[in-house]
């Protein structure tokens, strides 16, 4: 199943995950912030990402990526946003509700950023299976 009929569905679950992002991650390209897995039965609606730059001092960069396999090892992947400047002590909102999407079945997003520890990602969404 690629994604639930979201017209008739059994629940919703309302989630808030938060990462540090790092430059690279083990085994994939940057840090995983979400992940749908292969045949979870269930679509994810991503509501908000925003960056958060928790340095004092210094802007950094964030890129958040669509990989089309959850593992990200393999397959293909889409930049939703690529190295955006995040000021010092400053939040950038990458998605809100207007541009919200759907994270279907083997799905994840990932996000690096250009220093290590300077970027924490919150992101919302809705956990939604029939």
């Amino acid at each position: 199943m690629a994604a639930p009929n979201i017209v008739n569905v059994a629940s919703i679950y309302g989630k808030t995950v938060q990462i540090a992002a790092q430059k690279t991650a083990t085994a994939t390209n940057g840090t995983q912030l979400v992940s749908n897995a292969a045949s979870s039965g269930k679509v994810l609606k991503i509501n908000t990402i925003m960056a958060a730059n928790i340095d004092g001092s210094n802007s950094a960069t964030i890129t958040v990526t669509l990989w089309e396999e959850a593992t990200a090892s393999s397959g293909t992947n889409r930049d939703i946003c690529t190295t955006v400047t995040v000021p010092a002590d400053a939040t950038v909102v990458v998605l809100d509700k207007n541009t919200s999407i759907y994270l279907e079945e083997d799905r994840s997003l990932y996000c690096t950023a250009s220093e290590d520890g300077d970027i924490e990602v919150t992101c919302s969404y809705e956990e939604i299976s029939e």
